[in-house]
């Protein structure tokens, strides 16, 4: 067997040393490029449920040349597995010793597919029941609780549901801390290939637009006043206070990021992203202006900026055939696509679509949209697809089933069909993920650590200060999170230093020496 291997390969070089110039190079050419293609499947109808859902499910994906799945495995507090930190979900899953996140790694990893888990970092309950488990967030810290002891999200007018939804509030340093460990917990028990924050940000039904309306819980409106040295409850609009909850979102995105890469150092770390509306390109103010960063206040740019996600996984949820203004979808998806792809700050975008929303041709036009590369020559990583429950706008109103749907899709994308009237087909062929050479072959590396006292008691909102060690050079300052925590991404490999702000350390101060290696995380405990 050896000897017949070692004679094809000779055959083989033989055979490309005697090719001209332009044939070797087609061969290269036609290599297939790789590209990020999934599924968004969510948890509130078939997928996840049982074994045969989940068999379907890595079919589908495999049928459409796909090669990852985004599966929402914390729902609202609960979990569709069995060894996270939150219970496991009272969902009609099959019964127990079935972990349905295990069963789907095990099944997808066998066909070459990455799996995503899919969690919504602050929506923890949505019915006036509560749910069964006595363990479970909302038992344990929603509406009946006073006091600390109470983590929901409240309005400034005093609401506390977003519609249907209670929610764990960002600023509230247990809550904040909760949100992180739904994420690491998963990270640390299953074999994932990435982990997915979906919902993290303020929530929509605000008293107004770019009115930035939630954040008040007593504890968070404290830490504010204690941050600031202000008496007076903020209004929403006020742009310290609006920043400052800003502030919360992204400590939260930056602790998952590095305690996932402590943990496991090629996890793929994505945030499903908000793109309301028209793109910055039509928006008063820019980025800035837009209901993302002003209103429900998540700076994923920033996020992409500073290096915390990996992924960009934008909602460009448009609709295809609304052309016509001022509700011109089709432009709002192709602006939110273009400052996507420009805004990758060396990390990747991957362009989320509404296949829900859109007809099985406008799904296929956007895809190729999303695939093409912007006006200044930016190329997205890939695309996806919300969702795999429903595949088309007819599913969505209820005039076909979606497995027929999604079988029409899924031949839209693979085959030549009266859907597209391009050729080849989009996914013709499938092709690998892309490498993270970030990650997988990284030349920086991190610094996490804490701030507390010998007894540990965490200081909270104190500054903490980055130098070099070499030139005393102050290379990047944090503000640590409820538990003291702190971090920093994409530091270049050598020695540094890290002092506390010695005022909010009460007169006392220490620098800690501490060395950060290429792919690695480096940690520190600093006790003031």
């Amino acid at each position: 067997m050896q000897r017949a291997i070692n004679v094809s390969v000779l055959c083989l070089l033989l055979l490309t040393l005697a090719m001209p110039a332009t044939a070797s190079a087609s061969v290269a050419l036609d290599e297939p490029v790789p590209q990020f293609r999934a599924f968004w499947v969510d948890a509130f109808g078939p997928g996840l449920y049982t074994p045969a859902e989940i068999d379907q499910l890595v079919a589908d994906t495999k049928a459409a040349n796909m090669n990852a799945i985004v599966a929402q495995i914390g729902r609202r507090g609960d979990c569709f597995c069995n060894r996270a930190m939150m219970p496991r979900t009272q969902a009609a899953i099959a019964p127990e010793p079935f972990d349905p996140l295990q069963y789907l790694i095990d099944k997808a990893h066998a066909e070459g597919i990455e799996v995503h888990a899919w969690v919504i970092a602050t929506a923890i309950w949505n019915s006036a029941t509560p749910p069964l488990n006595p363990n479970h967030a909302f038992n344990l810290h929603g509406p009946s609780k006073t006091g600390a002891d109470n983590w929901l999200l409240y309005r400034s007018d005093g609401a506390f549901r977003a519609g249907n939804d209670y929610l764990l509030d960002p600023g509230h340093p247990d809550a904040a801390d909760y949100i992180v460990k739904m994420f690491t917990s998963i990270v640390a028990n299953y074999d994932i290939d990435g982990i997915n924050f979906d919902r993290i940000r303020y929530p929509d039904f605000t008293l107004g637009t770019l009115v930035p309306s939630w954040g008040y819980n007593p504890v968070a409106v404290a830490r504010f006043q204690e941050a600031t040295g202000r008496t007076d409850v903020p209004a929403p609009t006020d742009p310290e206070w609006t920043q400052w909850r800003r502030d919360q979102i992204t400590n939260i995105v930056r602790r998952v990021y590095l305690e996932s890469t402590a943990l496991k150092p090629d996890i793929r770390v994505s945030a499903a992203t908000i793109t309301y509306g028209y793109g910055p390109q039509s928006v008063a103010g820019g980025y800035e202006g837009t209901r993302t960063y002003a209103e429900v206040l998540q700076d994923w740019r920033g996020w992409m900026q500073e290096g915390i996600l990996d992924i960009n996984l934008p909602m460009n949820y448009k609709r295809e055939h609304f052309t016509t203004e001022p509700n011109n979808q089709q432009r709002m998806y192709e602006e939110w696509n273009e400052f996507a792809k420009d805004n990758q700050y060396d990390r990747y975008v991957v362009i989320g679509s509404a296949v829900y929303l859109n007809y099985i041709p406008g799904s296929v036009a956007q895809v190729r949209k999303a695939l093409a590369p912007s006006a200044a020559g930016n190329p997205s990583a890939g695309w996806i697809a919300y969702s795999y429950r429903t595949p088309d706008a007819l599913t969505n109103a209820n005039q076909a089933l979606g497995p027929a749907q999604r079988a029409e899709l899924i031949r839209a994308l693979t085959q030549p069909s009266e859907y597209d009237p391009l050729t080849p087909p989009i996914f013709e062929f499938p092709v690998p993920v892309p490498s993270i050479p970030w990650k997988d072959q990284p030349t920086k590396g991190h610094l996490m650590g804490t701030v507390k006292t010998p007894d540990g008691v965490p200081f909270d909102q104190i500054l903490v200060y980055l130098y070099d060690a070499e030139t005393d050079v102050l290379i990047a300052t944090r503000v640590t999170d409820g538990t003291g925590w702190f971090g920093f991404v994409d530091l270049a490999p050598g020695r540094y230093k890290v002092k506390v702000d010695q005022a909010r350390a009460h007169g006392h101060h220490q620098t800690v020496p501490v060395t950060v290696s290429a792919g690695e995380v480096a940690t520190v405990e600093l006790t003031p």
